[in-house]
């Protein structure tokens, strides 16, 4: 199998086109209108990108260089100034209380024991009110095989979100089927979405 950074040289453009994911730009009139995000394994840039033309201060951390050096360019070329951050997110230092918002877009690379240990690194890192918003694949997503990870295992149930993030208010969990025109996540997809708000402190 390719490493990312094969899979983002691969390609002359970027990998999951320039546009921000549908269901992350959806939640403009939720986002802060100045404050911090994060966008978590950002790629190419697309995501982070269209979080600083909102206004807000973006770290961008990704795993793979190839990618990141795309996501300035394109930055670059949006006329938007935002960080980017070489890392290993499993071993990465997320912080705590750093963030209004957090952008976790199809971050299906991790295994079960990785997953739990980075959801609870994004919750420690948000700041008190901070927003969480997540897409990812359900299981059966396998049966379309039109993007994500081979393993049934890395994909997201509702129970599962709500257990992992159970110390945050979610105010919109929804499993549903949908066409993606986003790059190498192209054709009907079995999706689920969330968005969730870290208590507001006291």
């Amino acid at each position: 199998m390719p490493t990312w950074d094969e899979r983002y040289a691969a390609v002359e453009g970027h990998l999951f086109g320039e546009t921000p994911n549908v269901f992350l730009a959806a939640q403009k009139s939720c986002l802060p209108a100045s404050g911090s995000a994060l966008a978590v394994a950002d790629g190419d840039g697309r995501n982070g990108v269209w979080l600083a033309e909102q206004g807000l201060h973006v770290l961008a951390v990704d795993g793979s260089p190839v990618a990141l050096d795309k996501s300035r360019k394109l930055a670059a070329a949006r006329g938007v100034t935002m960080r980017h951050e070489l890392a290993d997110l499993f071993a990465w230092d997320f912080g705590r209380e750093r963030y209004d918002v957090i952008a976790a877009i199809f971050i299906q690379f991790a295994n079960p024991e990785q997953r739990t240990r980075m959801f609870r690194a994004m919750q420690d890192a948000l700041k008190p009110g901070g927003l969480l918003i997540l897409e990812g694949y359900r299981p059966e997503q396998l049966d379309y095989g039109t993007g994500g990870p081979p393993d049934a295992e890395n994909m997201y149930t509702e129970p599962m979100l709500r257990e992992a993030f159970a110390d945050l208010d979610i105010e919109h969990l929804e499993s549903y089927d949908a066409e993606l025109h986003e790059g190498r996540h192209e054709g009907m997809s079995a999706l689920i979405d969330m968005v969730a708000r870290k208590p507001a402190a006291g």
